[in-house]
């Protein structure tokens, strides 16, 4: 199956997370999580930015319904995105950073760029 990685969980509960995840991500500017995590994140943190570029009411809106915090979509419209105007994509980077320890999943740091 192509298009996306399941993470092991029931659609509403990866949705659920890809959505926390993506707030806290333009809110701190860096999380660390698992590379898995990261690769999907990453996916949808860069359309979370282009709607931010695009910067109209309705794009407001869509960032809206899937980010969780006011706040952070108004730091995204206001702050974020016209830092990236004249990018054209790739708004974030991944680290590895090694093995978790416990279960040494494979960790990394993704940080918008």
């Amino acid at each position: 199956m192509a298009g996306y990685r399941k993470l092991g969980r029931p659609s509403d509960q990866r949705k659920a997370m890809l959505r926390n995840l993506t707030t806290s991500l333009l809110e701190h500017g860096k999380i660390e999580t698992t590379v898995d995590r990261a690769k999907e994140v990453r996916r949808v943190t860069e359309k979370m930015i282009t709607l931010g570029k695009r910067g109209d009411l309705h794009a407001r809106r869509q960032a809206l319904s899937y980010i969780t915090k006011e706040d952070v979509v108004t730091k995204l419209f206001e702050d974020v995105a016209p830092k990236y105007k004249d990018r054209q994509g790739g708004y974030t980077r991944i680290y590895r950073i090694g093995p978790r320890r416990g279960d040494a999943a494979e960790l990394a740091v993704i940080e918008l760029v």
